[in-house]
């Protein structure tokens, strides 16, 4: 097998494995801010690659960390916590979702420091790609302003469609006209539901909505609204309807930026006579930091913009040599908290920034009665996915079943104290290895320690977010947080002294 530190002959089996995979993270990357189904191409890609180079070399590439024990302590609670679910039909298959983890392995099995870069980068170019896009439609426009529906609308009977509400998609197509809600209601066969995507109060919401039947397919108008054309009051959401998700990758890849931007332009500073190349990596670092920064700002996500502001200012205390450094990135990250404020205060609901939203209050309330009910089962928890089977039977508000938002309290009432003892124990291991490799690698490469350092940030800003949502059960974003994991650890192995790094090579695990 070819060692991750040495060159792989093109023309070798392990070549043009090592490039396979290579290809399908990036394919990862290409889809990780938009597309859970893209993501999952390119993983598919690496796993079959992975497979087949096992097979041959009877080696699988693991290297052995500080992690690895937490993290399988912490999976194999989950699924004992699984079995013995009050709802175990539920929990039993959400276990695929945990599998998520499997992403660590791959990263360091398949990746080297410079490919690790490489994947990094382009993370970045689709995120920076999604936000300009998705800027593009604010200017635009999305969907169609309810100025009034018919007394007789069914929609205005069977839904809580009402006059200024926006309908965007229907059956999960796109509408910019009344006349195209009409005609996807009257494609819907009689007897279902045309289902509706509508921005109310500044929320993205997702309603059953109108059950079709002969007579409304034959009206002249079956859904009863007039139009007042689009609004471009919404919160950006790149090429997905998520913009929970997309806020919160783009706050991980964020942070990512900001370090390549901020190492590049200290060892700019530091040469005496900077490369042209040099310069061209650190203006095109430093624009994909402020793209990113703007679409974290326009999915007016609260928490996600105090996290990614939290985040820059961890990276910068570590690497800023002066005090004056240190307020001048503390004023860039002031600057992206009041875009945010900005967006948020034209977007969302009265009542936003002082947190007194209907969104807010329902939120507390929810993770109120969950963090109530872990003392009921302390130890395994209620099992994954169980409050589903009885959301308002336990004391849940509202009909939308949603997830306690916050990672702790989830995992503490989905998987016992215990459970959240070995998440916290795992997050404690990973920031240790994160921040001693950034000690190590300050003198090498500033791709290298840009890498190393935007985890460190994203890392920080996942776990400030995680307080009051529910990321971790993201799959989108926890690959993304496995994916910078095994890279921490590609860094800090490929950074020991030779002698250590011959011993955790030959530690390798084999078939």
């Amino acid at each position: 097998m070819t060692s991750n530190n040495q060159r792989a002959d093109p023309r070798s089996i392990a070549g043009v494995l090592e490039t396979t995979a290579l290809i399908g993270f990036l394919i990862y990357a290409m889809a990780a801010p938009h597309s859970i189904a893209g993501s999952w191409i390119g993983i598919s890609i690496v796993i079959l690659v992975w497979l087949i180079r096992t097979i041959v070399t009877r080696r699988t590439g693991f290297r052995q960390s500080a992690i690895d024990l937490p993290l399988w302590l912490f999976f194999g609670w989950t699924v004992l916590s699984s079995v013995f679910s009050i709802e175990p039909r539920q929990s039993i298959p959400k276990l695929i979702n945990v599998a998520t983890f499997l992403m660590f392995y791959l990263a360091q099995a398949m990746l080297t420091r410079k490919t690790a870069v490489m994947v990094a980068v382009m993370l970045i170019a689709s995120a920076s790609a999604g936000v300009l896009w998705g800027a593009g439609e604010l200017i635009l426009g999305r969907g169609v302003i309810v100025s009034e529906l018919s007394d007789n609308s069914s929609l205005r009977l069977d839904t809580p469609l009402q006059a200024g509400d926006v309908v965007w998609r229907v059956n999960g197509q796109r509408v910019s006209s009344s006349a195209e809600i009409d005609e996807l209601i009257r494609a819907t066969p009689p007897g279902q539901r045309a289902r509706l995507s509508v921005i109310s109060h500044g929320e993205h919401v997702e309603w059953p909505g109108v059950l079709v039947t002969e007579e409304m397919r034959h009206a002249v108008s079956p859904s009863g609204i007039v139009g007042g054309g689009r609004t471009h009051n919404f919160r950006a959401s790149g090429w997905t309807r998520h913009y929970e998700t997309f806020a919160e990758v783009l706050q991980i890849i964020g942070q990512l930026a900001f370090a390549f931007a901020v190492v590049r332009w200290r060892s700019v500073s530091a040469a005496k006579n900077s490369s042209r190349r040099m310069s061209l990596q650190l203006i095109l670092a430093a624009l994909a930091f402020v793209i990113v920064a703007a679409g974290i700002a326009l999915t007016a996500m609260r928490t996600t913009l105090l996290a990614f502001a939290f985040g820059m200012f961890v990276m910068t205390w570590r690497i800023s040599a002066s005090r004056r450094q240190r307020f001048v990135f503390a004023g860039l990250g002031i600057l992206i908290l009041v875009l945010g404020i900005g967006v948020v205060w034209r977007t969302r609901a009265r009542g936003a920034l002082a947190l007194q939203d209907p969104s807010a209050s329902t939120r507390l309330q929810v993770a109120r009665v969950a963090a109530r009910r872990v003392i009921l089962h302390p130890v395994l928890g209620h099992g994954m996915d169980a409050m589903h089977e009885h959301w308002n039977e336990w004391g849940f508000p509202g009909k939308d079943m949603l997830d306690a938002h916050s990672t702790p309290i989830q995992i503490a009432f989905d998987r016992g104290v215990p459970g959240l003892g070995l998440w916290l124990w795992l997050m404690y291991v990973f920031w240790r290895l994160a921040t001693r490799t950034e000690k190590k690698v300050q003198g090498e490469s500033p791709a290298i320690h840009g890498l190393i350092l935007g985890i460190i940030g994203a890392l920080a800003g996942f776990l400030l977010s995680s307080l009051v949502n529910y990321n971790f059960g993201d799959s989108e974003v926890a690959l993304l947080l496995w994916w910078i994991m095994g890279v921490a650890v590609i860094i800090d192995k490929a950074s020991l002294p030779a002698s250590e790094e011959a011993k955790s090579s030959t530690s390798q695990s084999t078939i």
